[in-house]
C-alpha cells in the first residue's frame, strides 16, 4: 500500500510539473506559427501571458491525469499477476 501511495504521490508531482511546461511551449509554438503578430513588437507580450496562462491552469488536470496513471498501472499490474481460477476437467 505505501509503494502504491509512493507512486501516486510520484507520477501525480510529475503531471503538475511536466504537463503545463508541455501545454505552454504548444500553445506557444502554435501562437507563433498561426498568428502573424505574435512576437513582434506593438504585440506587448499578449500571446505569451495567454501562454502562460493556459498553461498555470493545466496544472490541476495534468496532476490528475498522473494520478489516474499510476492507479491504472497498478491495477493492471495487479491484474496480470492474478492468477486464475483451476480449470476442472468433467
Amino acid at each position: 500500500m505505501a509503494g502504491l501511495i509512493g507512486r501516486i504521490l510520484g507520477y501525480g508531482l510529475l503531471g503538475l510539473v511536466v504537463t503545463p511546461i508541455v501545454v505552454t511551449m504548444a500553445v506557444l509554438a502554435l501562437a507563433h506559427t498561426f498568428d502573424p503578430s505574435c512576437g513582434r513588437p506593438g504585440d506587448s507580450g499578449g500571446c505569451e501571458m495567454g501562454a502562460v496562462s493556459i498553461g498555470v491552469m493545466s496544472a490541476l488536470p495534468g496532476l490528475a491525469i498522473g494520478v489516474a496513471f499510476a492507479l491504472y498501472r497498478h491495477f493492471r499490474a495487479k491484474r496480470a499477476t492474478t492468477p486464475s481460477p483451476p480449470v476442472v476437467q468433467p
